[in-house]
């Protein structure tokens, strides 16, 4: 894992957050050259974001820079392989800027895959109390049964059990944001029975989320527990036939929090489009804020 220490932090923790608030927001953008051309200059312009995660970012750091500008301080972790992978902590450098910074998730395997990024903050609540927060974005291997794709997934998934842990422990709050490309229960995915030998929503991967929101790890999914037991709220549908205009979709985008972080979150929207043709990924942006 590659550390990289930030400058500023005493500057940053002067700023605080506005009124204890911070927004997060998680998306999938299918590659951040087409997420602009496709109109994603205009949603994040609108949706006031203290801190942006992003998964298969796609685009070298030149690029990625372009886009987003320089009002954000940038985490960019792109994949060896061009055209692949790659994510992003981009955070608001008028609210705060990261105190620590590192690349990967702990396994040499997957150093390059750009897959794992973190990010530490050190915040101030509304009543002026210090805290500190970390944020992960990550992006799981979608997978693919019977094949390495399958295998390297469950060994993301087995490495994320030992990462969990570390990080609730280095910090008073921890967040890991992004794909993670596993529906977790029957709710998350529309037509669940079509789908338990597929990837995405296998026992096996399943028992995975099992073992992250339950007691032995103790992260909360955070978008879950605020909808409570409905379908979806679905974050990604397939190009194929009406799936998004019949919101066929899946969840598997996720903030998974620590229980003081997820006590703290007060709202969490998926940002859907109003059509197929409005949209600037086949994912949509998964928005929480949290009140500290």
């Amino acid at each position: 894992m590659e550390s990289r220490a930030t400058a500023g932090k005493v500057e940053q923790v002067s700023k605080g957050i506005q009124n204890g608030r911070l927004r997060i927001a998680s998306v999938n953008v299918n590659g951040i050259r087409a997420a602009y051309k496709n109109g994603m200059a205009p949603w994040l312009a609108e949706r006031d974001v203290d801190i942006l995660c992003l998964q298969e970012v796609r685009a070298p750091d030149a690029i990625v820079e372009g886009f987003l500008g320089e009002e954000w301080h940038l985490l960019h972790a792109e994949a060896e392989a061009k055209g692949r992978a790659g994510v992003l902590i981009a955070t608001r450098k008028d609210v705060l800027e990261p105190v620590a910074t590192r690349v990967g998730i702990g396994d040499d395997y997957f150093a390059t895959t750009g897959r794992w990024v973190e990010a530490d903050y050190e915040l101030n609540g509304a009543d002026g109390t210090a805290t500190t927060l970390t944020v992960v974005s990550a992006y799981v291997h979608s997978g693919e049964v019977g094949t390495p794709k399958q295998d390297d997934k469950f060994r993301f998934l087995d490495t994320m059990i030992s990462r969990l842990p570390q990080l609730a422990a280095g910090s008073e709050h921890a967040l890991v944001v992004g794909d993670l490309n596993v529906g977790h229960k029957t709710l998350d995915i529309k037509n669940w029975k079509g789908n338990v030998k597929r990837s995405g929503f296998l026992p096996e991967e399943r028992a995975y989320f099992d073992r992250f929101f339950g007691e032995e790890i103790g992260y909360k999914d955070v978008a879950r527990e605020l909808a409570g037991e409905v379908d979806g709220p679905y974050t990604w549908w397939s190009n194929r036939g009406q799936a998004f205009t019949n919101d066929t979709g899946w969840r598997i985008d996720y903030h998974m929090a620590t229980p003081n972080l997820a006590s703290k979150a007060l709202t969490s929207v998926v940002d859907r489009a109003e059509s197929y043709e409005a949209r600037f990924s086949d994912h949509a942006p998964l928005v929480v804020d949290y009140k500290f």
